[in-house]
Order: C-alpha cells, then sequence, then structure tokens
C-alpha cells in the first residue's frame, strides 16, 4: 500500500488581495496546510509548485520561505497543475525522495486586473503549429465555445442544459461564505446573461480571482503520529491532448486518458464515486470531462447534468460543493488546486453540512489545464477516506 497521504489543506479565504503579493499569498496558504497537518515550515523537505509561482518558481520560493529542500518539482500544467502535483508529491515520498511534501499556489489576477480569456492568445511563433493559429486571433472563450457548439451540433446538447452547470454550481456556493459569487442563479438567469462567444453567455463562465491554497502530503505514520485527518491517494492519472495533425475530436478532452488510468490505479468505477470535484473554467469544460471520464456515456452529457443532478442532495452526482470556479474561485487561472481541497473536505465531513455527501468515502478531483480545442493536459486524482 502507498505511504503517502494528504495531511493539511488550506483555501486562502480573500478573493480579492491588493494589499499582498503573490509570494506572501503562497506564504499564508502553505503556512495554513502545515498548521492543519500540525506541521512547520521547518519539517519540509519537499517542495512543488508551477508557473504562478514567482521569480525562479520553485527557486524563490524555497528562499522566500526559509525551506531546505532535498525534492523540488515545478511541473507546469496549467489548471491540471495542481492535481497533478499531488500525485508528484505523494510518488515522491513514496519513493523516499522527501518525507513532507508541500504543494501551493497563488495569483492575484483580480487585482492585476487582468480580463483572463477575452484578448487574443499569443506565442513565439518558434512554437509548433501556432504560426498557423495566431493569425486568426483566438482566445480562451472562443476555443471553448467553438467545443460546446460542436457538441451541440453532433449530440443535440442545449443551453439550457449547459446552464444547469452554472445553477448547481451556484447552489453550493451560497453555503460558502468565501464564494466571490454567492446568489443562487436560475436556468433562464444563466441564458439571460449576455453572449460571450456563441453559445457561451457571460454565466457559462468562471469567475476572476486572487488567492490560493496549498496542500500537504507526507507518509502515513507521520500523519498518523501527528493525529491528522488524512486522506489517501488511491489512483492517479496524466495525459496531454493535442490536436493529432488535424485529427482532434473537438468532443474530447484529455480526461479520457488521465480518467482511464487513474480508475484502474484504483481499482474502482465512476459508479463508486460520491463525490466529484470538476475543472469548471465553462460549463462545457464540466460536461465534457463528466462524459469523458465515464461518469455517462459521450452525447449523453447534456441529459447528466440537467434537472440539477449534480446538486448536494437531489442528483446522482454531487460536484464542486464549494461553488467551483464557476461561482467560488479561480486564482491564478489554475483552479485545480481547490478541487483537491474540496474533495479532502468531504472525504473528512467537512463541508458544509448543507452540501455534505453523507458518509463520503470516496472522491474524484479533476484538472484540466491549457485550452480544449487545441492542446492542453489533464490530472485525475481518485481520493479514498482513511478510516
Amino acid at each position: 500500500m502507498p505511504s503517502a497521504v494528504i495531511a493539511g489543506v488550506y483555501e486562502h479565504p480573500l478573493r480579492k488581495a491588493p494589499d499582498r503579493s503573490t509570494a506572501l499569498l503562497h506564504a499564508e496558504c502553505a503556512r495554513g496546510a502545515l498548521a492543519d497537518a500540525g506541521l512547520s515550515l521547518a519539517d519540509v523537505d519537499g517542495y512543488f509548485c508551477a508557473g504562478d509561482a514567482p521569480g525562479f518558481g520553485a527557486l524563490a520560493m524555497a528562499e522566500y520561505l526559509g525551506l531546505r529542500l532535498q525534492h523540488v518539482d515545478s511541473t507546469e500544467l496549467g489548471g491540471a497543475s495542481y492535481v497533478s502535483h499531488v500525485a508528484r508529491a505523494a510518488a515522491a515520498v513514496d519513493a523516499g525522495r522527501c518525507n513532507v511534501a508541500l504543494v501551493t499556489l497563488a495569483g492575484r489576477p483580480r487585482s492585476e486586473g487582468r480580463s483572463v480569456g477575452t484578448s487574443a492568445r499569443s506565442a513565439p511563433m518558434q512554437v509548433p503549429d501556432t504560426a498557423f493559429e495566431i493569425p486568426y486571433r483566438p482566445n480562451v472563450t472562443l476555443l471553448y465555445a467553438m467545443c460546446a457548439k460542436r457538441h451541440m451540433h453532433e449530440y443535440g446538447t442545449t443551453s439550457e442544459q449547459l446552464a444547469w452547470i452554472r445553477v448547481a454550481a451556484s447552489q453550493h456556493a451560497q453555503h460558502n461564505p468565501h464564494a466571490l459569487l454567492r446568489e443562487p442563479v436560475t436556468v433562464q438567469d444563466v441564458l439571460d446573461s449576455p453572449l460571450v462567444a456563441d453559445p457561451l453567455h457571460r454565466l457559462d463562465c468562471c469567475v476572476v480571482t486572487d488567492g490560493g491554497g496549498a496542500i500537504v502530503v507526507t507518509r502515513r505514520e507521520i500523519a498518523r503520529e501527528l493525529r491528522a485527518q488524512s486522506v489517501a491517494i488511491r489512483g492517479a492519472g496524466d495525459a496531454i491532448y493535442h490536436l493529432q495533425g488535424g485529427a482532434a475530436d473537438l468532443t474530447r478532452t484529455g480526461a479520457a486518458l488521465s480518467g482511464r488510468t487513474a480508475f484502474a490505479q484504483a481499482g474502482v468505477r465512476p459508479a463508486d464515486i460520491q463525490y466529484a470535484s470538476i475543472y469548471d473554467s465553462f460549463t462545457i469544460t464540466v460536461l465534457l470531462q463528466l462524459e469523458d471520464l465515464g461518469f455517462c456515456a459521450k452525447g449523453e452529457g447534456g441529459r447528466f447534468v440537467a434537472d440539477g443532478n449534480l446538486i448536494a442532495g437531489v442528483g446522482r452526482l454531487p460536484f464542486n460543493t464549494d461553488g467551483g470556479g464557476q461561482c467560488n474561485n479561480h486564482p491564478a487561472n489554475r483552479g485545480g488546486m481547490t478541487k483537491v481541497i474540496e474533495a479532502v473536505r468531504q472525504l473528512r465531513g467537512r463541508a458544509h453540512p448543507a452540501v455534505q455527501v453523507p458518509d463520503c468515502r470516496l472522491a474524484l478531483a479533476q484538472g484540466l489545464g491549457g485550452w480544449i480545442g487545441t492542446r492542453h493536459a489533464s490530472s485525475t486524482l481518485i481520493l479514498e477516506r482513511i478510516g
């Protein structure tokens, strides 16, 4: 049995932090997660971060935090980074490369006034394939809208069905005192919000916030000595999905590959999952991943999410019970961190009572980084309650 467990988590409560640097947000998240585990910065010998860390990433943050490290990892997979980093931290602990691994994320896009997803993408022309894409001035929202339109064309998916994803997130966010948007919305509210990129409306899009989070992964025996309420990492999978020289399927994501690996490693099926944290940059992002992870057949996602099927206490698969990126937070354009944190809360029985899944023993956290419609990374975790 793998010895690594998640022993501590922390989500920063601020959604706008104009008086804090990105490094300070990382530090505050680090201290919060370590306190949750009963550890301190002096105990950390492994550190994991991605491109949101300032300066030279792990190099700069190690000095800022005063860490003495024997293992580091700065793998960049966009929004999938921090789901993947938990698995990488567990592998490092199991391999004996470190005993206490700290994973931190933080960002200030709201304070910096960044309008994420609405400006045309740019990239060095020497990057493969982008020379053929940049002249058409794609942006993130347009790419996701293109995939939504294709899914509608092939399977008859409707804007009303997509709207149910935002409705479910808003039903959960009303119970989260830190969520940026706490007011519940209806399907009609989503459809009446301004059209951003056909067929996606404003309320099909995630929020942009400051904030961050942190996770502590350590050996099971260390967590036991600390009496930390730990969570086991049962299965994990990573995948890269790209255009395949023009043979891309716009209705499919890398979750089909990463999910298959994670479920096989965990020895469980989608039907066994009691709670799912799904990356939700847009409503179509959720629908595609639910299909690709096997919660429903390809093309059935619209019917699966409709009529409150994702709402805790109502539907078959409670999802993003903190409000997710749709309503709670999306710091540093990397929402994967909070997907793991809320899954841990559910398994510990610490989610808000109104959205807590009864006797939750098995949860999934799913992250997506990059852009569906072009190239992206996918990371999947299967987590299990201990005891």
